[in-house]
């Protein structure tokens, strides 16, 4: 059963947090400069003073629901999602997932030009049917009892867009977390998962490097990475020790957040409002806070942990299912040589963007989009069919 669903926070909850923030200790805080040691002191200070004083929360839900947003059960979790129609006769089924410290606010620019593209210049045959779940135990979907890793989470996604919502194939795009579960779906699911897009690569093959540029590669990932695995190490080993202090602390829990969209992103003179607005990343911190899950949110590290880490299997037979690779710049986890990303993928379809990091869709809502369409225009394109159609879709 699918129902329909319309977020609506409590006066009493927005004002909790805002009481909170207001009451914040900040004179207990050693004043260092900069980005250096962490979330910056003065930067979260004014932040938090826009937050409590101009911030509006109410007009962010309303911009929300202006979607269509539904609640599904799939395998006794609560899935939230936003599902947009695409015009024209056939638009294909698209999956848009995120990752952490993301969410929904995401892809809130990109679902009407995916679905309605005839209002934004293109075409109508490149329509996608729009689908923007949040994961379990993220935003306004409700948790597992357990912790679950990405190739679990994708077993639940698949069987909410082939039972819940029908669509016999279907196609599915991600960056973060959204990225590996789109790896697994390609890997797992390929028999309704017809073909991923993604901006980030977390999984690794099984064999590791085998030349001197891919060897090259793995060691500078390994030391950009230090810097990066204090939180990934504490999520993934102890996330309910962490949520203690954060679950009383929403200045706690916009530092945490913050920090990543500063470090992650393809910022302009250490200006993390050269990329973002306050109202964005404020947004996607109070989901957060509104659904009290940043607990839950975590749990994702420590149950791909479990599912074995990074690595795919031993057993590990390259996935057959058409690739999309949108790589941008300041992507925090540097891509590896294309000659490693090929034993892995069947890529169709590789791009080099100019500019933008981590969080692409939030960043270059356009280059997505963009990108997104090519795909599409090339696994609809069989230059040895005479209809010039692939029937894959």
């Amino acid at each position: 059963m699918i129902k329909k669903f319309k977020i609506s926070v409590s006066n009493k909850k927005i004002n909790q947090i805002y009481s909170k923030v207001k009451k914040y200790p900040w004179n207990d805080i050693k004043k260092l400069d900069g980005w250096t040691h962490g979330t910056n002191h003065k930067y979260l200070k004014e932040f938090s003073k826009y937050w409590t004083s101009k911030f509006n929360w109410k007009k962010q839900e309303k911009k929300i629901n202006h979607f269509s947003n539904y609640i599904t059960k799939v395998d006794n979790i609560n899935l939230h999602f936003i599902k947009e129609n695409g015009s024209g006769k056939n638009p294909t089924p698209l999956l848009i997932l995120h990752g952490w410290p993301g969410s929904i606010v995401e892809f809130l620019d990109i679902i009407k030009k995916l679905a309605h593209p005839e209002k934004y210049g293109a075409r109508k045959e490149d329509a996608f049917d729009v689908i923007v779940p949040s994961l379990p135990g993220f935003g306004f979907s409700s948790a597992p009892k357990k912790p679950l890793g990405p190739r679990s989470i994708a077993k639940i996604l698949n069987k909410f867009m082939t039972k819940n919502l029908g669509y016999k194939k279907y196609i599915a795009q991600g960056g973060d977390w959204g990225a590996t579960i789109c790896n697994w779906l390609g890997y797992d699911h390929s028999t309704s998962c017809k073909a991923i897009h993604i901006n980030c690569l977390t999984m690794k093959h099984p064999k590791g490097p085998i030349n001197k540029t891919e060897k090259d590669w793995e060691k500078r990932f390994s030391n950009d990475q230090i810097m990066q695995d204090g939180y990934r190490t504490i999520q993934a080993t102890k996330p309910q020790t962490l949520s203690y202090s954060m679950n009383d602390s929403p200045v706690g829990v916009a530092a945490w957040i913050l920090e990543k969209f500063y470090s992650w992103s393809d910022i302009k003179k250490k200006n993390i409002e050269s990329v973002y607005t306050k109202d964005i990343l404020l947004t996607n911190i109070m989901i957060y806070l509104v659904t009290n899950t940043f607990n839950t949110a975590s749990w994702i590290y420590f149950g791909r942990r479990e599912e074995g880490g990074r690595y795919f299997p031993n057993n590990f037979k390259k996935i057959k299912i058409p690739t999309g690779v949108a790589k941008f710049p300041k992507e925090m986890s540097e891509w590896p040589p294309k000659s490693y990303v090929k034993r892995i993928f069947k890529i169709m379809h590789w791009s080099e963007m100019e500019k933008g990091g981590h969080f692409a869709a939030l960043e270059q809502p356009n280059l997505i989009v963009n990108d997104l369409r090519k795909f599409l225009r090339g696994l609809k394109f069989n230059p040895y069919d005479d209809q010039g159609r692939d029937d894959w879709l």
